[in-house]
């Protein structure tokens, strides 16, 4: 084989290797979960089905994780008029993390009619990896506040993760204690009460797996073009003698 041919055969490869180490790339796991709520209300027991779907998306040091209801859960037997009903929520961390996140979201932005079906806006909250690991969010209680009463909903069908993500800790740490979590701003500005360690670290999870991998995947190209310029250069070398 010609220096010339051989030359572009060894870009071709190495171009071929950082391709295929970016597409190795872990992503994230999301599924629309159905969750059976049995909800305390003031005025008694209800019981309603959602689809629940929660996302991540990466964020600062964290990754925003926004929890969407497909239908509405509890009712009111009297109208709630717009700005009069808030939700919040929590979500279950499991496999390499546990603990809690808190979650919440804007009022209601428009008026409720009596003994009608609640539909909760998306709540958000930011959560930022402690330990290294797939890590599951699945979702947990639903509280809902209007017009001075607290309606509180828990799932009893035992659901399964409605999200997975693959984040890594600073450092790479695989022990340490719960979670930290925070809760989402709302629309007005206020926050629900999660809890936080106050710990700041730093960007972890897919899409820094990501960067490191496509990193390597430079490292091979620019490996293979050394390699066919040093040989390009050693057959014109030999070539003038």
């Amino acid at each position: 084989m010609s220096y010339p041919k051989r030359t572009a055969a060894l870009a071709s490869a190495a171009a071929l290797a950082g391709s295929v180490v970016l597409l190795a790339a872990p992503a994230a796991h999301a599924d629309v979960v159905d969750v059976n709520y049995r909800c305390q209300t003031p005025i008694g027991v209800k019981s309603a089905v959602s689809p629940i779907d929660i996302k991540g998306v990466r964020s600062g040091g964290g990754y925003k994780i926004t929890m969407s209801w497909q239908k509405g859960v509890s009712s009111s037997p009297v109208e709630l008029g717009k700005g009069a009903m808030t939700p919040s929520a929590t979500i279950r961390l499991g496999g390499a993390d546990s603990g809690t996140l808190a979650v919440s979201g804007p009022a209601n932005a428009a008026a409720i009619p009596a003994n009608t079906p609640i539909k909760i806006s998306d709540l958000s909250g930011t959560y930022t990896p402690r330990k290294t690991g797939k890590v599951t969010f699945t979702a947990a209680t639903l509280t809902i506040k209007a017009l001075g009463t607290t309606t509180t909903c828990a799932p009893t069908n035992g659901p399964k993760p409605s999200l997975t993500l693959d984040v890594t800790a600073a450092g790479g740490s695989t022990s340490g204690g719960s979670s930290s979590s925070s809760g989402g701003s709302s629309a007005g500005g206020s926050s629900s009460g999660g809890s936080s360690s106050g710990e700041q670290l730093p960007q972890t999870g897919p899409a820094d797996s990501a960067v490191a991998l496509g990193t390597l995947g430079g490292t091979v190209l620019l490996a293979g073009a050394a390699g066919a310029l040093w040989l390009t250069r050693r057959g014109q070398t030999a070539a003038r003698r």
